[in-house]
């Protein structure tokens, strides 16, 4: 077992409640904290530990800093009822993305498919917990995101730092589980090789290229070093993820109307969001039928390793969330002691952490 995952032990409930404080404390309107709380929450029950609680200090800096809004609403630039493209005025992304779920889960029944595009939202987080969201509710969802102003991935055949790794989200329900995919073009994250340059360590495979455009494991190869995140498919398949980042480009940017030839001076993220309900074409059984009848193919295929059979996206997730509620969530020893800090900072109980 990893122990620096057994320090804590608490409910998502208690901890929902404990990171919104903070955010409250914070400035942060009420609705918007409690909504980054819990989202956060989920994102650890699910697994994805650095876009989880781990990024409480990183929000709660730029609240502090006014790089992250915390009041108001954004603002609706264009409307048609299943098309909407809004300004996010760099607001919570975990919030606003949430907001747009629940505008597009109201306007389905009448218009079947709805699809949300915006610009100058803040960071959105771990997609597939605010797409499980979609899919809990029987429907297909698209989510993506892309930084107009960051610079991190280099395009096929290129070494000079160009895109976001530009990460998206397909969801879908089966009979069991949803299906959640929750990827990126860029082989890695900025989150993990900040992590791994943070605690010393190399990459298992090469997935950074340095600043001549070479292979390497050296997570301090990004950024100051001039060198990029490597595209998904590698040396040889890059050119698959290069086109995975343009279309998140388009989607994100083009739909928005805001993106890299803007130039923005600060960061922010444009957003697409698509929900499709399958009532709206052969019905939700007929939809259901077909993906539940692909994933026991799927779980049916005989593994390569007999103790590693097939597992679909989002399976694990489902586990370990039903797990979470059942045991309580662990939290790092690092994560709670940059949660205590930042109690001890906003005046906020930590006993809770202790």
């Amino acid at each position: 077992m990893n122990t620096a995952l057994t320090a804590l032990r608490r409910t998502p409930a208690a901890l929902s409640a404990f990171a919104a404080a903070l955010f409250e404390a914070a400035g942060m309107e009420r609705e918007k904290a409690e909504s980054i709380g819990r989202i956060l929450v989920l994102t650890d029950m699910m697994g994805r530990r650095t876009h989880g609680l781990a990024q409480c200090g990183n929000y709660l800096e730029e609240v502090a800093k006014g790089g992250m809004a915390t009041t108001g609403q954004p603002e609706v630039l264009r409307d048609t009822g299943s098309t909407v493209v809004w300004d996010g005025g760099y607001r919570p992304g975990l919030w606003l993305v949430e907001q747009a779920m629940a505008l597009g889960f109201g306007r389905l029944r009448e218009h079947g498919t709805f699809t949300l595009a915006m610009r100058r939202s803040h960071h959105i987080g771990c997609l597939a917990a605010l797409a499980k969201q979609a899919t809990d509710r029987g429907l297909f969802v698209m989510l993506a995101s892309s930084g107009p102003h960051s610079k991190i991935v280099a395009p096929f055949g290129g070494r000079e730092a160009l895109f976001s790794p530009n990460p998206f989200a397909v969801g879908f329900p089966t009979g069991a589980a949803p299906v959640l995919v929750d990827i990126s073009a860029s082989i890695t994250t900025v989150s993990m090789t900040r992590q791994k340059a943070a605690a010393g360590e190399q990459f298992e495979h090469p997935w950074l290229l340095d600043a001549a455009g070479r292979p390497t494991r050296d997570p301090n190869a990004m950024g100051s070093g001039g060198g990029s995140l490597m595209l998904l498919g590698g040396e040889e398949a890059g050119h698959k993820g290069f086109g995975l980042a343009l279309m998140v480009e388009a989607l994100t940017q083009g739909l928005a109307g805001h993106g890299r030839r803007d130039a923005p001076g600060r960061w922010g993220a444009s957003v697409y969001l698509q929900l499709i309900n399958p009532e709206a074409f052969a019905g939700r059984e007929a939809f259901v039928a077909q993906t539940d009848f692909l994933a026991e193919a799927c779980r049916a295929n005989t593994p390569i390793d007999l103790d590693r059979p097939v597992r679909l996206p989002g399976e694990q997730a489902s586990r370990l969330i039903a797990q979470a509620e059942r045991e309580g969530l662990e939290i790092p020893d690092t994560v709670a002691r940059g949660l205590r800090d930042w109690a001890g900072r906003l005046g906020v109980d930590a006993a809770l952490l202790a």
